[in-house]
Parts: C-alpha cells; sequence; structure tokens
C-alpha cells in the first residue's frame, strides 16, 4: 500500500478508540512493547488469528513540511516581543554577542536532537527518547515522568507567551481595546482575547495532519514575509550611526556575564522550535533522514534571519530608547514602532497584522507538537489514558489539544517576562541536559538501534551544548529554585500520578 493513504477506520458506525498503556518488554523497550486497545466489533481479531491495524498517526510530514514546522515555531512572534528585552539586557547592540552564542548552543544541542530523532522516531520527542532510554534503568520511568510534568508547565507557558506578545500588538493596532473591554465589565480584555485565541486554535487544529502540514507552510511563508519586510525595510534605510557601543561594551567582568547569560536567556527563547517536528516523529516520511536535515536547516536559517533582523532595527529606531523605556517598565511593541518611524502610524498598523500573522504561526504549530507529547505519554500510560484518543476519522489527539488550549489559557494571564524565563529554564535541567546524557547512553550502551544519522565531531557538540546549559543556569540562578521546584513536586507526586493512572485505567477512563 503507497505511503499517505488514509488508513483511517469507516466513518459510520465507529466508536471511539483509545490506546492503552504500553508495557515495557524485558529490556525496557517501548519499540518492543504490546499495545491493546478497545476495538470495535469489525476491527477484532479474525478467525485467521491475525488482527487488524490499530488506528495511527498518519505519516505526511516530508523535509518541507518539516523545516515549515520548526521554522514557523522558532520565529513567530518571539523577536518581535523580546528584541527590547534582549538589547536591554546587556546594554547595547554588543547583545548580539548573545544571538551569536545562543545560535551555536542551539545548533550542537540540534545535533543531539537529530540523532536521537533519526534513531528513535515517534510522537512525543524528548518524553519518548528518555522513556526509550532511561527506562531500561531502575527510577527511568520517573525521568520520562518528570518531563511531562514540567512539559505540561514549560509547555503551556511558551505558548502562553506567543499569545500575550500577540494581545500587546493587538493593542497597538486597535488603540483604546482594552478600555472598551473594560466597559463590557471584561476585566484583563487583552488577556482574555489571548486565552480565548489559544482555544480557538487548539480546536481548529483538530484536523488530520495533512491538511495542518500545508497550512505550515503556509503560516511559516507568512512568516518569512513579515521578517523579511522587516530586514529589507531597515537595511534599505540603515543608519550606521545609532549602532554605536556603550563605554566598556565588552569589559570582561561579572557584569558582562551576567547580562550574557541573560541574553542567551531570551535568545534561546526564540529559538525554541527547532526540535518541533521531533515531537511528530510518528508522522514524518522518511524520518531518519527528514529530521536531521529539517532541524539543522531550521536553525541556520533563522539564526542568519534573526541576527540580520536585529541589525535592521537597531540601524533605524535607537537602541538608547528602547533600553530606557524597558527599564521603565514601558511596552515596547518594537516591530511597530519600527514600520511606523519609516512609513507612519497607517503602514504600521496594517503591518502589526503580519506580525500577529507570526503570533499565528508559532502557537498554531506549538500545539501540535506538544499535543503529541501528552498523547504518546498516554498511550504508553505515563498520562491519563483519555489523552491518548485519537479521533477515528481524522486520527488527532482530541482531548490533547483541547486541553492544552485551555492551560494556555489560564497561562495568558501572567506577565511575558515571567513567563519567558520560566519556560526555558524549567526545561533545562530534564529536557536538554536529561537528552545530552541519554544521547551517550545510546551510543554505548544500545548496540541494537540503529543511528541512520550520527553527530559531527562527536561528543564535541554535546559537550559544548552541555557547557552552554549550565553556564544559562549558573548566571541566571533565581530562575533555578523554579527549575528545582518542578522537579521536586515531580518526585514527590510520581507515586500518587501512578496510582492514579492505573485507578483511572482500570475505571476506563
Amino acid at each position: 500500500m503507497r505511503a499517505g493513504l488514509d488508513l483511517a477506520a469507516p466513518r459510520c458506525c465507529t466508536p471511539p478508540t483509545i490506546a492503552r498503556r504500553t508495557r515495557l518488554d524485558p529490556t525496557g523497550n517501548v519499540g518492543a512493547a504490546t499495545r491493546m486497545s478497545t476495538l470495535p466489533p469489525q476491527d477484532q481479531p479474525t478467525s485467521s488469528g491475525q488482527s487488524p491495524r490499530e488506528p495511527e498517526l498518519a505519516r505526511g510530514i516530508g523535509l518541507l513540511q518539516a523545516t515549515s514546522l520548526n521554522v514557523a515555531n522558532m520565529v513567530g512572534v518571539g523577536p518581535f516581543i523580546t528584541i527590547p528585552l534582549f538589547v536591554a539586557s546587556m546594554g547595547g547592540p554588543q547583545a548580539l554577542v548573545g544571538w551569536v552564542v545562543a545560535a551555536i548552543l542551539v545548533l550542537c544541542d540540534g545535533l543531539v536532537w537529530s540523532e536521537l530523532g533519526a534513531a528513535l522516531p515517534g510522537s512525543g520527542g524528548s518524553y519518548h527518547f528518555l522513556r526509550e532510554i532511561y527506562g531500561r534503568y531502575r527510577g527511568g520511568r520517573l525521568i520520562a515522568f518528570l518531563f511531562i510534568w514540567q512539559v505540561v508547565r514549560s509547555g503551556t507557558l511558551e505558548l502562553a507567551s506567543g499569545w500575550v506578545g500577540a494581545a500587546d500588538y493587538l493593542g497597538f493596532a486597535v488603540p483604546g481595546l482594552e478600555d472598551r473591554l473594560a466597559s463590557w465589565s471584561i476585566p484583563h480584555g487583552l488577556s482574555v482575547v489571548a486565552a480565548a485565541a489559544a482555544i480557538v486554535v487548539s480546536i481548529i487544529l483538530c484536523r488530520h495532519i495533512r491538511p495542518l502540514a500545508w497550512l505550515a507552510v503556509v503560516l511559516c511563508a507568512g512568516t518569512l514575509i513579515t521578517t523579511l519586510i522587516v530586514i529589507v525595510s531597515g537595511l534599505w534605510h540603515f543608519d550606521a550611526s545609532l549602532i554605536t557601543l556603550p563605554e566598556n561594551a565588552f569589559s570582561l567582568d561579572q557584569a558582562f556575564f551576567a547580562g550574557l547569560a541573560g541574553a542567551m536567556l531570551i535568545a534561546v527563547y526564540d529559538y525554541l522550535g527547532y526540535y518541533n517536528v521531533c515531537h511528530m516523529g510518528d508522522e514524518v516520511i522518511a524520518p531518519e533522514k527528514t529530521i536531521p536535515r529539517a532541524v539543522i536547516l531550521s536553525v541556520l536559517i533563522v539564526a542568519a534571519l534573526y541576527f540580520t533582523m536585529n541589525i535592521a532595527i537597531m540601524g533605524v529606531v535607537p537602541w538608547e530608547s528602547i533600553v530606557e523605556r524597558v527599564k521603565n517598565g514601558e511596552p515596547v511593541a518594537i516591530g511597530s514602532e519600527f514600520m511606523e518611524a519609516l512609513y507612519g502610524h497607517n503602514v504600521a498598523v496594517a503591518f502589526t497584522f503580519f506580525i500577529i500573522w507570526t503570533a499565528l504561526a508559532s502557537v498554531f504549530v506549538m500545539t501540535l507538537g506538544y499535543s503529541r507529547i501528552l498523547y504518546a505519554a498516554a498511550r504508553n500510560g505515563d498520562f491519563f489514558r483519555i489523552f491518548a484518543y485519537l479521533n477515528p476519522r481524522g486520527r488527532y489527539p482530541t482531548v490533547a489539544l483541547l486541553s492544552l488550549g485551555i492551560l494556555t489559557g489560564l497561562f495568558c494571564f501572567f506577565s511575558l517576562g515571567d513567563v519567558i524565563a520560566a519556560a526555558v529554564v524549567v526545561r533545562i535541567v530534564v529536557q536538554f541536559l536529561g537528552q545530552i546524557l541519554a544521547l551517550h547512553l545510546l551510543r554505548t550502551t544500545r548496540p541494537d538501534v540503529a543511528l541512520p544519522f550520527r553527530m559531527w565531531f562527536y561528543p564535541l557538540p554535546s559537550l559544548i551544548a552541555t557547557v552552554g546549559w549550565v553556564f544559562m543556569l549558573a548566571a541566571e540562578y533565581r530562575f533555578l529554585p523554579i527549575a528545582l521546584g518542578v522537579m521536586a513536586a515531580g518526585i514527590v507526586i510520581f507515586p500518587l500520578w501512578r496510582r492514579i493512572v492505573e485507578a483511572a485505567d482500570r475505571a476506563g477512563i
């Protein structure tokens, strides 16, 4: 049967199907696990003893779609809301060093994702990798659980940051919107709009992956057009005299490295998503080739776009005014203000909707990716079984998608700065560092796993990534209690969580 053919169950008379928990074989290998499901009568084992195929996620993501999913996730509204914070972190254009260092960090970490994604393609990304590798060891299931525990928070925080940023730009395009909503007895009006949008998008994503993959290409195209408009306009009107460095800009003292860590934290937040396609490994065509190429291409494309975009904006808008406004706690809609300085208010308002488009593209693909993590965890018995429900026609995880929309909506009422910091720091310990160690374990203890893609200059990129993540944690130590608190809570709750999952499974929930 040719690839991509729809294997969904008949459209009529098909009761919901929910994948039940996966049991590890004696080696701890998820790939060899036995999966059971509640099957409709027509899907029961035949008299010949052969069982029909369970509903599965459909493979419909090629290299173009995979790269588009990553790029749309990475660009999004990120640079349009973080450039002011980024410049202020080091007090001038020297903050661009942070972009370069962060790009090297995520490229090295991207090689870790590429090797794992090619060797162990599957839904869930890091969850799938951690469970597959650490599941062989005592306490391995706890590590997988801790990842799910933190991704429910960091993932929805990341999604909320996109919606909060988009709402701020909507406030620029529609002056007085917040006051108008308040007059209708809707407090925190823009936050309410952001939360409602998060839920609506999660409903829209309840579709078969094939049209969504092509929609991601369209959204990515809009994102690239928006970014290129800024770059071309900025370079055309570039004023080199505005790119001046403050005194002692590169004094290698404590303040410099603290500022560099802050700049890297923001830059890494903007780069997040270079691994998005790994969350959808079960839906990728030829994942052993597509995933590494998509990860590496997306990092290179976005790094070039980000660096040029920062230069273009700082060549039009004086960085001193940006830093001063950030210090005073004033909102800075840098993309719209950039266009206003060049072409006037009306053009800036029109362009603001392009920026909102980029935000939509980003949260669109992020919601898609994170829903697959929850689906995979539930399918393997590490989350409520109901999250493994696949719509029998479209084969998408309905409960996971809608739950993400609701949780994201709740986080839309938090401040943008807190959301960004928490989204990055919380995932470093378990996801990024834990995954680097997992790769070394895979190479040294799992000769049974083929490695169709191998990291270049192994192990140097993984060591560089480790140093980068540890440096950020050490320099941004004020956020470390957040990460450790999330981990500690997960460790305490894990035994109770297992009992809840087992009880829910017995009850058929």
